[in-house]
């Protein structure tokens, strides 16, 4: 089948419809005021572009360095191109004009939105990068399919999966169709904070369709509520210039000015405020986390357009503007201009004006941006920035998105920072207070870089003290001065691979072009950085599991094998034994920390079999100078094998284990988790993994060998309470989650220390 309804979709069919249209589904699950509509499937685009022999020439157009602005148009060019060019089969044509006839008198005007699958993630939002098409009808309804089948191929798609580490041929993309709400007014709405999780639901209201709101076209009408009370804290009833509406005549979306007795006037009703705040407070607690909503208001009723995680919530922010003191930040002598603070932190550096595209080139490390508008061909200029400054926009503008996601401070709905500001004037932004102030911070007060914080990431909330562990997990060395200000014990897993695949080569093609040394360098500059932070807290140091796909996207990619699975193929240990060479440079790098002083490294080899892996690991390090004796050094539990065999293991003489999860559960239950005809049945918490686990944690604690976590499940409340019960060593959480899960482990604790004497 080509379509599904939404009124039959669900979370658990993410694979298969898409982030968008699964969220869409529970909404409707869930009894919310929803759009009706259908989807096209994931799979049906696969399909598409595999019988049609193009899906080769597609990911390999899009194989470009995404800073190269010109290699990255081109990309897109020819990516869009190909989609377009190509003749989707009759029958799926007849399908989904078949389903979309069904929908009304077969002149129902819809909204055809892009759902991909890599989309609305916790960790990742993907906002606005793939296309939207309001008001569409039957002549145009396949054509609009292409074209979004196309934008998962737009410059900032290519751009940001790049950066967030997604290969591009293992992302799918859904459409969804769905009934036009013809909006009298719209808008967005966060139901906690979304810079500082505050319990404050946010409402930003304008009139006409909600589009000119998310593209930041307009300053909107912007209500702060405590979600507790229900009273409005905060009302800015803006001037709202301009609105996108349906043209009468042509049924396109078009934008036309405000008339003038509506543009200073309150958007929303009284009645309208608190029924939104009724919805808020529904969709929050039908997932259990806090939520970004697409809203609109037609005939009286109010809908649902879209819900999604929000994820730029930084749990340390604070009420007043990093590096400033409160009476500096009352202080409004030299205040410039206000808007809304949409992403925090606070920076300072030159202006820069973007009027133009062309302006672009002109905006350098530490310049901050000042436009009327972001656009997504910014983002490459954004990620240079300071801070971002802009004329128009809420806090769901592409600036207000954009700019949280890449960490950099955001002022957005200034209303004339073009027009106030000069370039090259310095100014210091403030992206919580939401200021832009004349000249840079006193000296005394430093300047806080973009994306960092000085406060606690845990809060205010005291660090409990619990027996069990809690550590956390690192990527990236950029990120451990904000993992350490969790408070966490130390780091559970930091992978070495991204500081190899940041190298854009291959490790051995790295070698050959600059030296053994030149690598085992780099390796350990990107260690000791969060070594250092961390220090004496311990840091557990997975040696290199990158799957050969990954490989394959770097310069000397195409030596890499080329795996049909690469996630059951050649890669943790099994490729470290098999290249000595190189596998014994990166312990190199650890000897040499190790020498420097730097105790608190802690060594992981990842995807064992069994005890002859780690035996052959352990004589590596042997002959390169480490003494496995003296320095702790374990090894990932990651197959059935590795569980099974654990007791061997032990034998070798290692002093920790750790589960790896992700790999655990889809080997366990056979189970690809990229697969979207099986993701549904990847189960973290099912029986028979959490009793292999609690087996291996049983054997372990007999031997007196530690046992960890470092897998995404450490996170999850339910696996928590499970590994505290069964005596784990530690638990290794997100950054984000440190915090929660510390809690949760003291609650357990606590619990079983009152079951013990009762």
């Amino acid at each position: 089948m080509a379509v599904a309804w939404l009124e039959d979709v669900r979370s658990t069919d993410l694979g298969t419809v898409g982030g968008k249209a699964a969220s869409l589904g529970e909404l409707t699950g869930a009894g919310l005021p929803v759009p009706p509509g259908f989807v096209v499937t994931a799979g049906t685009y696969r399909t598409f572009i595999e019988d049609a022999g193009i899906d080769e020439e597609l990911f390999s157009a899009v194989d470009v360095d995404s800073e190269d602005s010109a290699a990255l148009e081109a990309a897109h060019e020819r990516a869009h191109e190909l989609i377009v060019e190509t003749e989707v089969p009759e029958h799926v044509r007849e399908e989904i004009v078949e389903a979309y006839r069904s929908m009304g008198d077969g002149e129902t005007f819809v909204a055809v939105r892009s759902s991909a699958t890599a989309e609305d993630l916790p960790d990742a939002s993907f906002a606005g990068q793939q296309e939207t098409f309001l008001n569409v009808t039957e002549d145009d309804l396949v054509d609009r399919v292409q074209e979004c089948w196309a934008s998962l191929f737009s410059q900032r798609a290519i751009y940001y999966r790049n950066q967030k580490g997604f290969p591009h041929d293992e992302v799918d993309i859904a459409v969804v169709v769905q009934t036009m709400v013809d909006a009298e007014k719209s808008g967005v709405m966060f139901t906690s904070h979304p810079s500082t999780g505050d319990p404050r639901i946010i409402i930003e209201a304008a009139w006409g369709l909600g589009e000119a709101v998310v593209a930041g076209a307009v300053s909107p009408d912007n209500y702060v509520v405590d979600r507790t009370t229900g009273e409005i804290e905060t009302m800015t009833v803006a001037t709202k210039k301009v609105m996108h509406v349906k043209d009468d005549e042509t049924g396109e979306t078009v934008e036309r000015e405000v008339p003038g007795d509506k543009r200073d006037q309150q958007v929303l009703t009284q009645a309208e405020i608190d029924r939104l705040i009724e919805l808020g407070k529904k969709v929050e607690d039908h997932y259990g986390e806090p939520q970004d909503v697409e809203w609109a208001v037609a005939g009286g009723e109010v809908y649902m357009l879209q819900s999604r995680p929000i994820t730029t919530i930084d749990d340390g922010a604070s009420s007043t503007a990093q590096g400033e003191s409160e009476d500096e930040a009352e202080s409004d002598d030299d205040l410039l201009l206000s808007g809304l603070g949409a992403s925090p932190g606070t920076a300072a550096g030159a202006v820069r004006i973007v009027t133009k595209l062309d302006h672009l080139d002109q905006v350098s490390e530490g310049d901050v941006i000042v436009t009327e508008m972001t656009m997504p061909d910014m983002v490459p200029a954004m990620k240079r920035a300071a801070a971002i400054v802009t004329d128009e926009g809420g806090m769901t503008s592409h600036a207000a998105i954009v700019s949280r996601e890449l960490g950099v401070p955001a002022v957005v709905g200034c209303g004339g920072a073009t027009r106030t500001l000069e370039d090259g004037q310095m100014v210091t932004v403030d992206g919580e207070m939401g200021t832009v102030r004349n000249g840079t911070l006193a000296t005394d007060d430093p300047v806080v870089e973009p994306g960092s914080n000085d406060d606690d990431p845990v809060g205010t909330r005291p660090k409990p003290v619990t027996a069990t562990e809690v550590k956390v997990n690192v990527s990236i060395p950029e990120a451990a001065s904000r993992a350490a200000q969790t408070g966490a014990d130390g780091v559970g897993l930091l992978r070495i691979e991204h500081l190899v695949l940041s190298l854009g080569k291959t490790p051995e093609r790295y070698i050959a072009d600059e030296g053994s040394e030149a690598y085992v360098t780099e390796l350990m500059d990107g260690v000791r950085t969060v070594a250092e932070e961390f220090y004496p807290r311990p840091v557990r140091v997975r040696t290199l599991d990158a799957p050969t796909d990954e490989f394959r996207q770097l310069e000397g990619g195409e030596d890499e094998p080329d795996e049909h699975n690469p996630m059951l193929g050649y890669r943790g240990i099994r490729r470290s034994l098999d290249r000595p060479e190189v596998f014994e440079h990166e312990l190199e790098a650890f000897k040499r920390l190790y020498e420097m002083g730097y105790d608190n490294l802690e060594i992981m080899f990842p995807l064992v079999t069994d005890g002859e892996d780690v035996a052959a690991a352990r004589e590596h390090m042997a002959s390169v100078g480490i003494d496995p004796t003296k320095r702790d050094w374990g090894v990932m539990i990651e197959t059935p094998a590795s569980a099974m065999g654990v007791e061997d293991i032990i034998d070798e003489g290692v002093d920790f284990v750790s589960f790896g999860t992700n790999d655990l559960t889809q080997y366990v239950l056979a189970v690809d988790r990229n697969n979207e005809h099986v993701s549904d049945r990847f189960d973290e918490l099912h029986p028979q993994v959490l009793a292999i686990m609690g087996d291996t944690i049983d054997a372990c604690r007999a031997a007196g060998v530690d046992t960890s976590i470092c897998g995404q499940a450490g996170s999850h409340p339910e696996m928590v309470d499970f590994l505290v019960r069964k005596g784990i060593t530690s638990i290794s959480a997100n950054i984000d989650a440190v915090a929660d899960v510390f809690e949760k482990v003291d609650r357990v604790e606590e619990q079983l220390i009152l079951d013990s004497v009762r």
